[in-house]
């Protein structure tokens, strides 16, 4: 396995009618404005750090399948924008019933999957009911678990009961890639109904995808795109430097920017991303079951101090696990003081005033291991002793994630809006709050998003004072791309990265 190829993905919009609006693939915000003639028969070559571990985004393909195929090769009924809105896509019209329980959704026309095969409401059906299977790895299986049945009308028509309101659903739903029913195992290959078909993958090293000719709207605006993938950053931009790629989807060593930002063949912007780093305390294991432990230890980490040293002015500090683009945000940075003097009272008002020891699950990638050092050199200072146990992001999967067994980790965590994973005591890191679980509960039955914000908020504010992880920042979102490219996404929403709008001259 790639060792820089895994975040973590783990985990709402109004549920009204939506008439179709968009006819393209296009339609997001894009980075760029290319220099020379666009030339639709160019192949475009996009630098990665996250490869795929398979192509199958319910069976632990990790962040690289998301990045490649989300949007390019397969589509949902909605989509994600690039802004962070929720259109719809293969759903031409959607009507919900007056107790929210019912959702019926009309299917576009004139839609083919890759293989020539037709759309049906047969595939939409199958398609949902992959995702909650018990087998099934998304990170949004938990969400659409309120699905209560699928039924198929009729080859356009699908009805979707919910066991309960769920006012996220529709935005929850542009997370599920509508596939072909009869595709099969769809590990290596993929059938999809996106701009791009499935090229040649070459394990290690690429994965390529080629203009879908019977694509219903606007055609993709290069025949091309290939994603080459690198162990590290170093490797990346080099290639980028001697043209062996058109760009990167983030960038991962601000060190080299200025390799980049004072010539004129290359263009760096930066937007905003929805990418967490975390101190995650397993919230159920002595002494981080302690309100006072958590504060102490978030009160001795100098965020700002980090984010410098590892970002170089990039970033934002965060104080809480919801990032400005999410509706619910408050700038709560101000609940997490860098304060030493206040750990070391917090630590003796909860019985350990000589501190104590515990040891820090961290993956093997950047930036990882110089966060985890700077973690224990600032815990020193008041008296906790930090353990560092590096491991692969398998092992982190199978140790953290699914077995629970740590003291505290460090982990990116990727998408929007989940924020709600806190209203889950069984999630990996345990917090357990019956109010907040409660108060997630009713957001996700709310009637409206004023009345679901207001509660997220609630959520937000008390999961920041008590501490129930120690959120170190928010990821800047730095794409770094020759100056011959255009149309590339400017944010990082989830990791997704639609390369149909991107350009080449």
């Amino acid at each position: 396995m790639n060792t820089r190829s895994v975040r973590y993905a783990l985990p709402a919009v109004t549920a009204t009618a939506l008439a179709l609006t968009l006819t393209a693939c296009g339609g997001a915000p894009a980075g760029g404005t290319g220099s020379g003639k666009h030339n639709p028969d160019a192949t475009v070559s996009i630098g990665s750090l996250y490869e795929p571990q398979n192509l199958d985004n319910t069976g632990g393909g990790g962040q690289g399948v998301t990045e490649a195929l989300h949007g390019n090769v397969y589509e949902g009924l909605f989509r994600l924008t690039d802004t962070g809105k929720t259109e719809p896509l293969l759903a031409a019209s959607h009507q919900v019933s007056p107790d929210g329980l019912t959702y019926t959704f009309t299917l576009r026309d004139g839609v083919t999957f890759h293989s020539g095969k037709k759309l049906t409401s047969a595939d939409v059906k199958y398609s949902l009911e992959r995702v909650i299977a018990p087998a099934s790895q998304s990170a949004r299986k938990k969400n659409l678990s309120v699905i209560k049945t699928v039924e198929t009308p009729d080859p356009k028509t699908v009805r979707v009961t919910l066991s309960q309101k769920s006012i996220s659903f529709v935005y929850n739903l542009s997370y599920v890639w509508i596939v072909n029913s009869a595709a099969g195992d769809l590990r290596a290959t993929a059938d999809g109904t996106g701009p791009f078909k499935l090229g040649k993958w070459t394990r290690g090293s690429s994965l390529g995808l080629d203009r879908f000719t019977g694509y219903r709207g606007t055609a993709a605006a290069s025949k091309k795109v290939v994603y080459r993938y690198f162990k590290d950053a170093a490797a990346l931009n080099n290639a980028l430097l001697s043209n062996g790629v058109d760009l990167v989807t983030s960038q991962q060593s601000p060190d080299a920017l200025d390799r980049f930002k004072n010539n004129p063949a290359y263009k760096v912007t930066e937007g905003d991303s929805t990418t967490k780093l975390l101190l995650a305390f397993n919230d159920k294991a002595k002494p981080f079951t302690d309100v006072k432990v958590r504060r102490a230890v978030a009160a001795a980490v100098d965020d700002k101090k980090l984010l410098e040293s590892v970002w170089g002015g990039h970033g934002k500090l965060i104080g809480s696990m919801v990032p400005p683009t999410d509706p619910w945000y408050e700038d709560l940075t101000g609940t997490d003081p860098y304060d030493p003097a206040l750990a070391k009272k917090l630590l003796a008002e909860a019985g350990y005033a000589d501190g104590f020891t515990f040891t820090l699950q961290t993956p093997s990638y950047d930036p990882h291991p110089t966060a985890a050092t700077f973690i224990a050199a600032q815990l020193a200072k008041v008296g906790i002793k930090v353990k560092i146990n590096t491991i692969t992001p398998d092992e982190w999967y199978t140790k953290v994630y699914k077995n629970k067994d740590f003291d505290a980790t460090l982990q990116e965590h990727v998408n929007d809006r989940d924020l709600v994973w806190y209203g889950n005591p069984d999630f990996y890191w345990g917090y357990n709050n019956p109010q907040v679980t409660q108060w997630v509960d009713e957001a996700e039955r709310s009637t409206t998003p004023a009345q679901q914000t207001e509660l997220l908020k609630k959520v937000n504010r008390t999961t920041a004072q008590e501490a129930a992880s120690e959120w170190l920042y928010l990821y800047p979102q730095i794409v770094v791309a020759s100056s011959k490219v255009s149309g590339y996404p400017l944010n990082g929403l989830n990791s997704q990265f639609h390369a149909f709008d991107i350009k080449k001259s």
